[in-house]
């Protein structure tokens, strides 16, 4: 453990023991004496946490029959919008003063640019989420996208963070070589990339994410042996914690002791759905790893809390999240619907399909109200994660049943320190590109200097709607 030096804690201080290295959350004790009532105020101003997360096969409301039942986009520009319970955004109600709805962009560099590309749109789409340029038709090694969003500003503001940013997904997507169309399978696998040739990898394993984020044994070996064990984490540094919390104040030792009960609920949920996936039972999801839950709920629910961890404790502050792989066929049976997501998406125009295909849209959208829970409720002097984060939910794809790219859905969660309203539904002009938003985003991030990000035309207005 680094020790108290001086009056204070080092910001970054670690509680270590054998093979393990975890991290802790903001504590008054990290405050000179004298200087908590400016750090409260700075808090509210520092660097701004970015989240973004994809959704695949776009949404029910992005269709003509679908808008016109506000199946997406409410009925009224503006402020105090209304959200239909058919909504696919209406699990998002609690959280509206959080929630800015960004409606009638297109992403353009997902579309078809020449007739050997038509039909692609699955294999292009994620490659264009957050880098807004078309991805190179290539099977081989000359794979060329653009550089995403999050690694810009990881690249700027992360980099005095032990992992200048995590990219974390749902769905497998270890597939190597060539997918249909003749697309690399990496354009559809990945939504960072650090170069216009470099997409970084995504985890979806929550073991491993843990893993990365609390340092659990220095070798493979070695964090196979302390799994086998069935000790936790914790045990490794509990000398640390005594010493620690007889260091700490009343105010930070409540906070301490809930901090670690929620690394070790978070590790023990691991630790069942591995035992539950190795004693045996037919599984259903068969090729995935043994730290992978078969429910997406439990998988979500567990990937939103090693965000939150990695968060309140600065370890990043650049996260990206992968919902799903373009053309998957998961069923959810808890959205209502028994149908296959993909199959769902491609409902033919017909009303009935639309909105079964809207109960799926609706169920995965109503995931995110844990994770937001989960960030209004961990606060850093008198702040909430949720003020000072940056979130962006979208899809690369608007309509899928004709693979449209046009339209598509946005939504801004957080206020950004101060940068977010919440409360608003903005709806662009006809033709606005999505990249106009994400430039404006990185501009309010930092990046004054920028003048154009992708396909972007211009900035946007994140204040006022344009209808």
């Amino acid at each position: 453990m680094s020790t108290i030096t001086g009056k204070h804690l080092p910001r970054r201080t670690f509680l270590r023991g054998l093979g393990a290295s975890v991290a802790l959350p903001f504590l008054d004790a990290m405050v000179p004496a004298g200087r908590r009532a400016a750090a409260a105020t700075s808090a509210a101003v520092d660097r701004t946490p970015l989240v973004c997360i994809e959704e695949v096969h776009g949404l029910a409301g992005c269709n003509e029959w679908g808008a016109s039942r506000n199946l997406f986009a409410p009925a009224t520009t503006g402020p105090d919008f209304t959200l239909t319970e058919e909504n696919a955004l209406s699990p998002l109600t609690p959280f509206q003063d959080y929630l800015t709805i960004v409606s009638n962009t297109d992403v353009r560099m997902a579309e078809a640019f020449s007739p050997p590309e038509i039909g692609g749109d699955h294999f292009r789409s994620s490659a264009v989420f957050l880098t807004h340029s078309h991805p190179k038709q290539t099977q081989g090694s000359d794979i060329f996208a653009g550089t995403s969003m999050d690694q810009m500003y990881a690249r700027r503001y992360g980099q005095d963070t032990p992992m200048p940013s995590m990219q974390l997904c749902i769905e497998n997507l270890d597939q190597a070589g060539g997918c249909t169309y003749n697309y690399s399978c990496v354009y559809t696998d990945s939504i960072s990339w650090a170069s216009p040739t470099e997409p970084l990898p995504m985890i979806r394993d929550p073991r491993v994410a843990f893993d990365m984020l609390f340092g659990a044994g220095d070798s493979p070996e070695e964090r196979e042996e302390r799994r086998q064990t069935r000790r936790s984490i914790l045990d490794w540094i509990a000398e640390d914690v005594v010493a620690l919390r007889g260091q700490l104040g009343a105010t930070d030792r409540p906070r301490l002791d809930q901090y670690l009960d929620n690394v070790r609920e978070v590790e023990r949920r691991i630790q069942m759905v591995e035992a539950h996936n190795s004693g045996g039972d037919a599984r259903e999801l068969p090729e995935a790893p043994a730290g992978v839950p078969d429910s997406f709920s439990e998988h979500m629910r567990l990937m939103f809390d090693l965000q939150v961890l990695a968060l309140e404790t600065d370890m990043t502050r650049v996260i990206s999240f992968k919902l799903g792989r373009d053309s998957q066929n998961r069923v959810f049976p808890e959205s209502g619907s028994s149908k296959p997501f993909h199959p769902a998406s491609h409902h033919g125009n017909k009303e009935d399909s639309i909105l079964e295909f809207n109960k799926i849209c609706r169920y995965r959208m109503s995931m995110l109200p844990y994770f937001l829970e989960k960030m209004k409720s961990s606060e850093e002097a008198g702040v909430s994660l949720l003020d000072k984060t940056m979130i962006v939910w979208g899809s690369p794809m608007a309509d899928p049943n004709i693979h449209n790219h046009r339209r598509c859905p946005l939504v801004l969660l957080g206020k950004a320190n101060g940068h977010l309203k919440g409360n608003l539904h903005l709806k662009a002009a006809d033709e606005t590109p999505m990249a106009n938003v994400m430039l404006t985003l990185l501009r309010e991030l930092g990046f004054d200097e920028l003048t154009s990000f992708g396909d972007s035309t211009g900035t946007f207005d994140l204040t006022t709607s344009a209808t």
